[in-house]
């Protein structure tokens, strides 16, 4: 057997992620974190973009694999469907040298313990060469490939969104910004963009976020001027919006369900340094724990409570809140761009069961404000059964409940942002503000 070609080891690694994530249901993230053997730090950003590109357009490289396939592939093969991805991937979208990326592609055969695969994958990423400008054509006519969107899913934009959809749609494949949150209790975010300069990093602010910027080119996290001090956070700008939203004051009393992994617990720490008490609900242990972790490097210290946000009998003390912010889980269909995996793994199953949940998390806190209190509901959702009719639902049964108008919103019950929109991720916010008097 011939020695593997220079970078194999990146195209199996990555096809063994894209495995995970479409055959195991394992997150994209944690499916690069697991990977094994472990890959050479020079070789981690061209692994990330083969594994990240053969997800987020794994719909429409699975129709080309398909076409350019003699006969389907076996069970037993299916990785190597994942393979062909990766370097079919690298042929339409990557910089790479058409011959190296399929040399490199075919040798990682040998790697995933298929050598007799060689000569199949060569002849079809050749004839992808050969074909490819015609069947990308052919998909035009079919725009869920074209996105490689699922179909449920693109109908379910197109239903919400007829005319936003296809931009909609275009802006969730691309790649996302790194927005930062400065932590204005201890600088001002003009100061911070100043360190942010003599370093060498460009960023430009958000009008709407008055802590956020948004870096030019992403960086890790360690290079960042004031990261091990507390003095910035990483958080996109459309999910900064919810503590001006929430607006609490000092002395409130502030509930952040479902807080984990906390940037908005953090952020109205921040914003806010004399509340009374604010309390991070989530009903992960785990989760919770990450995040006492990463508020402790802001020097913050929320009470966590691990519950239920749907059973505050269990966990609540009977005082109410004069503030309540529910990031309900949702869909996450605003923040594709961020994680394209949720195209493979979500189910319009799963919306179905996310809308209840969501309705028994809103009826269950709605008790716990005070008269005259706020309740921010929030999601990354981009689907109106989650959003509007879900808020609309609910202002229909609860007597008492008044909706607060926002600036900028598109939404007839709340504001939703388009993924993309100044550049931000995908949100949607409704503001209920509860009867000075009980009802």
């Amino acid at each position: 057997m011939t020695q593997p070609a220079a970078g194999a080891a990146v195209r199996a690694q990555a096809a063994r992620a894209v495995h995970a994530v479409r055959v195991h249901g394992r997150s994209l993230d944690d499916a690069l974190t697991e990977a094994a053997p472990p890959i050479a730090s020079r070789d981690l950003p061209l692994l990330r973009a083969l594994a990240y590109g053969a997800v987020r357009w794994h719909y429409r490289l699975a129709a080309f694999t398909e076409q350019l396939l003699a006969r389907p592939l076996q069970p037993r093969d299916a990785i190597l469907g994942d393979l062909i991805a990766v370097g079919l991937f690298q042929l339409e979208s990557l910089r790479v040298p058409p011959r190296a990326a399929v040399h490199a592609t075919v040798a990682a055969t040998d790697l995933l313990g298929r050598p007799r695969a060689r000569g199949l994958v060569n002849a079809v990423l050749r004839r992808w060469q050969r074909e490819g400008a015609s069947l990308s054509a052919r998909l035009e006519a079919t725009p869920a490939l074209h996105h490689a969107f699922p179909d449920w899913l693109y109908a379910a934009l197109v239903a919400d969104w007829p005319a936003e959809h296809a931009a909609l749609a275009a802006a969730s494949n691309a790649a996302p910004p790194m927005w930062l949150r400065v932590n204005t209790a201890r600088l001002q975010r003009d100061s911070y963009a100043d360190r942010l300069t003599a370093a060498g990093l460009a960023a430009t602010p958000h009008p709407e976020a008055p802590a956020a910027l948004c870096l030019e080119r992403p960086v890790d996290v360690e290079g960042l001027p004031g990261w091990a001090d507390g003095d910035v956070s990483v958080q996109d700008a459309a999910a900064q919006l919810a503590a001006s939203l929430l607006s609490p004051a000092p002395g409130h009393r502030v509930l952040d369900a479902c807080a984990a992994p906390g940037g908005k617990a953090a952020h109205l720490l921040e914003t806010t340094p004399g509340l009374d008490e604010l309390i991070a609900l989530d009903s992960s242990p785990r989760r919770l724990a990450e995040l006492e972790r990463g508020l402790s490097r802001l020097s913050l210290r929320p009470q966590c409570i691990v519950g239920d946000a749907a059973r505050p009998e269990d966990w609540w003390d009977g005082r109410h809140f004069d503030r309540i912010l529910i990031d309900a889980p949702c869909s996450a269909t605003g923040v594709i761009r961020r994680h394209p995996d949720i195209k493979l793994h979500r189910r319009p199953s799963d919306v179905t069961r996310l809308v209840a949940l969501q309705a028994t998390i809103l009826d269950a806190l709605w008790p716990l404000l005070a008269p005259g209190g706020r309740l921010v509901y929030a999601t990354c959702s981009m689907l109106r059964r989650e959003n509007d009719e879900q808020v609309a639902a609910f202002l229909q049964r609860t007597p008492g409940a008044m909706l607060v108008p926002q600036s900028g919103a598109i939404s007839p019950f709340g504001r939703q942002i388009m993924t993309g929109e100044t550049n931000m991720d995908g949100f949607y916010y409704a503001c209920l503000q509860h009867s000075p008097m009980k009802v």
